[in-house]
């Protein structure tokens, strides 16, 4: 879903309403991508309560609004990667159990579990890559403006990371 950039340049200007109405579009989308980074509800909530409490402060200095949705997936990976270096420091593991929702309808729980299993053996960039292109589907040059690095580097680490889960999946 696109984002309103006639909204985002009223939240621009102050308006709360309209910064609540981009909040909306985006909130579900920066929810999964945090989910599928992190590996748990609790701190994919969080992160994404703190991009937007971080975009809220920052969105007047937005120079494009039709570039908000890559702004702001970009606080989200900054805030991730911090989120990331905590588990390393804390204890070096995701725990992949809180991501399974089970009583979901939607595929195969046992697929659902392996394809979550095969995500937590990529590292941090790739995983992240991997969730912007195939579960939000950004593509490589977006990708590489929001983690800041070249388009080609995205391109590569994306086709090696594709290639490493349908080697696992198989």
């Amino acid at each position: 879903m696109n984002v309103d950039a006639g909204a985002v340049r009223r939240a621009k200007e102050g308006n709360i309403e309209s910064f609540e109405m981009v909040y909306s579009q985006v909130a579900p989308d920066l929810y999964k991508v945090a989910l599928y980074t992190l590996g748990n509800t609790h701190d994919a909530e969080d992160a994404v309560s703190e991009t937007f409490l971080e975009a809220f402060k920052g969105i007047r200095n937005l120079r494009d609004e039709n570039s908000f949705r890559p702004w702001i997936m970009k606080i989200l990976s900054i805030r991730c990667k911090r989120r990331i270096g905590q588990y390393v420091k804390d204890k070096n593991s995701i725990d992949i159990d809180e991501i399974l929702d089970l009583s979901s309808n939607e595929g195969d729980p046992s697929q659902k579990a392996e394809v979550l299993t095969a995500l937590d053996q990529l590292n941090h960039d790739e995983r992240l890559i991997v969730v912007l292109s195939v579960l939000q589907g950004y593509t490589s040059k977006e990708i590489g403006s929001i983690l800041s690095c070249p388009q080609g580097t995205v391109s590569s680490k994306l086709h090696r990371s594709l290639k490493k889960l349908r080697a696992m999946l198989s």
